[in-house]
């Protein structure tokens, strides 16, 4: 196996080589993405029924205190929204606006990487079709340069080494854009998950500074 990579990159060119360094950022990026998201808790802490049936029954202390324990971005946010909803000298309009600032801080930090992934699903491919243009003009050269009595076997034998880039490239496009996808899925999850207890917080809480 080793072998036969070694064999595709040193026959595909200039291109391979840069697909083969994009597998390896994309392989990185993705790794790196799924440690952040378990350290911004974005697969934590999505179950807010309890502090919000607490938080709709009045008991203001103790739907905080449920999630005082949590570090789950959700419960991040609305600790924050909890507090600020009962913080005196603000109008609700403020209070709504300073949310809504945590919360498109926390969901850039959830969504950064993920234009970078983006960026590979598109060009990859183009880099492998470029690499194969380059492939075949130098399969037509050798072909014309071996005259009236070429072997067939030439070109075919370039033709193949030059879809190689075309197949890596696809190669390195399908994890980054399911990658992408599946990560920006995760993020509108989240997001919806937040706007929704935001509202909920806002709408059946106390009074802007009843305590």
């Amino acid at each position: 196996m080793v072998e036969l990579l070694s064999e595709a990159l040193a026959r595909g060119g200039p291109a391979m080589a840069v697909l083969a360094a994009l597998s390896v950022a994309t392989l990185a990026l993705i790794f790196w993405k799924l440690w952040r998201f378990l350290w911004l808790g974005v697969w934590g802490g999505s179950d807010m029924g309890p502090a919000l049936a607490a938080w709709t029954a009045r008991d203001w202390d103790g739907a905080e205190a449920l999630l005082r324990g949590s570090r789950g971005i959700r419960a991040r946010v609305a600790r924050v929204a909890m507090a600020i909803r009962r913080e005196r000298g603000l109008t609700d309009a403020e209070a709504r606006e300073e949310v809504t600032r945590l919360a498109l801080a926390e969901l850039r930090e959830a969504r950064a990487g993920l234009r970078a992934l983006e960026l590979v699903a598109a060009i990859a491919p183009l880099i492998g079709l470029f690499g194969t243009v380059l492939g075949m003009i130098e399969a037509f050269r050798v072909l014309e340069a071996a005259g009236p009595g070429a072997d067939p076997a030439l070109l075919a034998g370039g033709i193949w080494q030059a879809l190689l880039t075309t197949a890596a490239g696809i190669g390195v496009a399908v994890p980054a854009l399911a990658a992408s996808v599946g990560f920006e899925a995760v993020t509108d999850r989240v997001q919806a998950e937040m706007e929704d207890t935001a509202t909920r917080i806002f709408t059946r809480g106390p009074a802007q500074g009843q305590g």
